[in-house]
């Protein structure tokens, strides 16, 4: 089986919330983690690097820039990479106030760091709860879709 990324980003969310633990700032720790759960070395240093993307990325955005009437044109790329259900369902979410605009564009960013040509919702879905869960007072907004996530995998797995 070839893990991806998102794979590795997956368990490090699924192992760290579920325990209620903080993510160890030591690299080394977390790398020997990974490696200890199966993962491939490039994969892993792979993950990090998002990680370290989405900390660094969430202070880049304008917020003068963003007004709230305004329309998202995505560009070639990102509409190769995301669908239109993907597109959708970030509509869906910001129009809920989910959301907000800078939310948005950071969780498009995030998927476009990561090293696939197609996302699918559940993929999706996925980075969104990973990028609330690292932007202070999103605690209502990362706990509805976490909601929706894992109703989403009780349902597979029942």
């Amino acid at each position: 089986m070839k893990e991806t990324v998102l794979d590795v980003l997956i368990y490090l969310f699924g192992y760290y919330v579920e325990e209620e633990l903080e993510i160890s700032p030591d690299q080394a720790d977390l790398k020997a983690q990974l490696v200890a759960a199966g993962f491939a070395d490039l994969q892993i240093e792979r993950a990090i690097d998002w990680l370290e993307g989405l900390v660094t990325q969430k202070d880049m955005f304008d917020t003068g820039v963003l007004c709230s009437r305004s329309i998202r044109v995505f560009n070639d790329v990102e509409n190769e990479k995301l669908d239109v259900e993907c597109k959708g369902f970030l509509l869906f979410l910001e129009q809920s106030g989910v959301l907000d605009l800078e939310d948005r564009e950071l969780v498009i960013d995030r998927v476009m760091a990561l090293e696939t040509t197609f996302i699918e919702v559940q993929q999706l879905k996925w980075v969104v709860l990973m990028v609330l869960l690292n932007q202070p007072g999103k605690e209502a907004a990362f706990a509805w879709v976490e909601d929706v996530i894992m109703d989403e995998v009780g349902a597979v797995i029942h």
